[in-house]
């Protein structure tokens, strides 16, 4: 058995062990007896106290998948964001995924069950992937805590395979063609954005990469540069044509049969404040600056409305323009550890942040070769807001001085606002593991297109496009 076939089966064997503690842990929260809605009279008293709450068990009401009603066909949203009929907040796959988990059950309970069970394959699969290409590293992902905590506390793991599948597809599939390899890259982040969108940002890095090609990575840095440089325009295109054409073929059919349940997903995110429930940056840092008015508080939203979409904006020009720098020294755009780092500004300045995102940006860590004493520090600061968060909601909901919940609160919010920060620099540079884990000879090479040490290395011939 090779060392990636064998590092792919211990991480996801791994992986269905921990999925086991995960679902135990949200399942505190979900027994009878149950009331007439079939919600469990328990979780309303434990889901704070005890760290159990999942949006999963929580949306079994107020979307309409209690009724079994199929989403976005009918509903819409009210002008004060309310959802109605059977439109949800999520893009359209994860809106499928919660009508399918809902089939049979009659109970917040049996949800759980059947959207554990429909949800646990997409994190063996992402498991596996990611131990083939980053050896012991993925047990990060396997293993981890924030696999405990978020794996069924929203519709997370599929679309963190998706990601995952795309990253796998271009770097370890060298018997296809760039082009090929990065149109199907495209089709998985096209997919992964009716899901929870934010893999949609990724074919930004991945058509420049397409775009400037891999073939010069092996020569020194002179004979690189003495080459010339064939772009390949159409491939790029492609990429680009491979992932709107999967968005569109998605979201048309739902858009079609019912335009204002589908469109009410795009307007309850645009509508949502940043609140006390959104564990960021602008609740904890900007609003104080405000005021407590209601006229202060308008002024605050307004300001994060604005500010909120141009930083990020900015932040994936910047990790765009980083990309290149790099390229410039290796020949190679590093479109992953540019993925990397315009998911760090996302998370970094979006008006949300919710605690599951980070299932989003463990794969990086994984996959990207950056110090494990920060990525230690941002477990850290993940586990304040993961259960910190939760145990602030009881203390303010209860009377309870809740100082020192809002200090470990406070602590999480920028503790991993700081390494997010930090991430964005080092992911653009970093070289990906599974070179050194597995032993790969010139897998570094390969992947992020750093010289080789030997001169007398040829580059590989160029093939048609």
């Amino acid at each position: 058995m090779s060392q990636r076939l064998a590092a792919g089966i211990t991480s996801l064997m791994v992986c269905s062990v921990t999925l086991l503690f995960a679902y135990a842990n949200k399942l505190r929260c979900a027994a009878a007896p149950f009331d007439e809605f079939g919600r469990s009279t328990i979780f309303d008293s434990v889901k704070d106290s005890s760290v159990c709450y999942s949006d999963i068990q929580f949306l079994w009401l107020g979307r309409g998948i209690d009724d079994h009603i199929f989403p976005y066909i009918s509903g819409g949203i009210t002008p004060d964001g309310q959802l109605t009929g059977g439109a949800v907040e999520y893009p359209v796959l994860s809106g499928l995924l919660m009508w399918i988990g809902a089939v049979g059950a009659h109970n917040d309970a049996a949800f759980l069950l059947h959207t554990a069970i429909l949800l646990a394959p997409f994190a063996l699969v992402t498991a596996y992937l990611l131990g083939k290409m980053a050896g012991k590293a993925a047990l990060l992902w396997s293993a981890g805590s924030p696999l405990v905590l978020y794996a069924f506390h929203n519709w997370e793991l599929p679309v963190v395979c998706t990601a995952v599948g795309a990253f796998y597809i271009v770097t370890m599939m060298p018997r296809y063609s760039l082009r090929q390899r990065g149109i199907a890259a495209a089709i998985l982040l096209g997919i992964g954005f009716c899901l929870k969108l934010y893999p949609g940002i990724f074919v930004l890095p991945l058509l420049i990469h397409v775009l400037l090609g891999e073939e010069n990575e092996f020569g020194s840095a002179a004979r690189r540069h003495s080459l010339p440089r064939h772009y390949d325009v159409r491939g790029a295109l492609a990429v680009a044509g491979a992932a709107i054409g999967t968005v569109v073929a998605i979201n048309l059919p739902f858009a079609v049969a019912g335009f204002e349940g589908w469109r009410a997903s795009i307007v309850f995110q645009e509508l949502r404040h940043a609140d006390i429930t959104t564990n960021s940056i602008w609740y904890w840092g900007l609003r104080p600056l405000f005021g407590g008015t209601p006229a202060a508080e308008r002024s605050f939203q307004d300001v994060v409305s604005v500010a909120s979409p141009l930083l990020i904006l900015a932040s994936f020009a910047l990790a765009a323009w980083l990309g290149w720098r790099r390229y410039q020294v290796t020949g190679v755009y590093p479109w992953v550890g540019a993925s990397g780092a315009m998911l760090c500004g996302f998370l970094l300045f979006h008006k949300v942040h919710s605690p599951q995102y980070t299932l989003w940006l463990i794969p990086f860590l994984v996959l990207l070769e950056v110090p494990w004493s920060l990525i230690g520090g941002y477990l850290l600061a993940d586990a304040a807001i993961g259960i910190g968060v939760f145990r602030y909601f009881y203390a303010l909901g209860s009377g309870y001085n809740a100082s020192v919940e809002q200090n470990i609160v406070q602590f999480g919010v920028w503790g991993r606002a700081v390494l997010l920060l930090v991430f964005f620099f080092l992911f653009v540079r970093a070289r990906m593991r599974w070179a050194d884990a597995l032993g790969v000879p010139g897998a570094e090479s390969r992947t992020l297109g750093a010289v080789s040490a030997d001169p007398h290395i040829a580059p590989p011939a160029r093939t048609a496009a």
